[in-house]
């Protein structure tokens, strides 16, 4: 069994002390870990993540409701923009969840967006053993302390609008251009294709993407072209 850093280091960074520091440490295992080690003496993640969802909405919501006066649906992008898998793997980053996490040799190798996922259901998961353990006051600081602080952000930026939404403005505005997209590629069965997505501007490839669906993929391409007008 790998040698993790001490979890102690962990609550430190976070400081919070847990009382119960087996629902700490469960945070941080992935099912592919216990695929190998069975007799490992803990549960995954995956229900502390189910807990964790649901109480940060809740945290986020409850947040936006009292403080801004806005329609539902400008509220309702915004509590996206705050919970997205894509922002809690970056919080998760952060707080350098990575060197705690206990994953199967394989899923150790895992980058990207794949280990972004794990990541963000590792936060999650944290938010539900702080609930459990702490209870919600304290959970609710800590949400508001790590994850409703780039509020501010979101809202100067816009990134409650979707990628591609930001970038038909952004390119209307310097080029006068609708950006356009198409399928470069198709690969794997019918039931589990991977579509692969280039967006022009004009005649130039300015991103590309990759997903599920091709609305996914889509996203993903105008967000890769997104990141290169910011180079720009």
């Amino acid at each position: 069994m790998p040698i993790k850093n001490d979890i102690t280091d962990f609550e430190k960074k976070i400081k919070i002390i847990f009382t119960d520091r087996n629902l700490l440490k469960q945070v941080f295992v992935h099912r592919s870990y216990l695929n190998e080690n069975p007799k490992f003496g803990l549960e995954n993640n995956e229900r502390l993540e189910f807990l964790g969802d649901a109480v940060l909405e809740l945290i986020v919501t409850e947040y936006l409701y009292k403080n801004f006066s806005n329609p539902e649906g400008e509220l309702t992008n915004w509590r996206s923009a705050l919970v997205k898998g894509q922002m809690l793997s970056k919080i998760a980053e952060l707080m350098n969840i990575n060197d705690y996490l206990y994953l199967s040799r394989g899923e150790e190798k895992s980058t990207g967006k794949a280990r972004q996922i794990i990541l963000a259901n590792a936060f999650e998961a944290l938010i539900g053993a702080l609930y459990l353990d702490k209870g919600y006051n304290t959970t609710q600081d800590f949400v508001e302390k790590n994850v409703i602080k780039y509020l501010t952000e979101i809202l100067d930026k816009e990134l409650y609008k979707d990628a591609k939404s930001r970038l038909q403005e952004l390119s209307q505005e310097i080029n006068s251009i609708t950006p356009e997209y198409k399928v470069l590629s198709e690969t794997g069965p019918d039931h589990s294709k991977i579509f692969e997505i280039g967006v022009y501007i004009g005649n130039k490839i300015m991103g590309t993407g990759n997903g599920n669906s091709k609305q996914e993929a889509e996203q993903q391409a105008a967000g890769d072209a997104l990141e290169k007008f910011k180079e720009d």
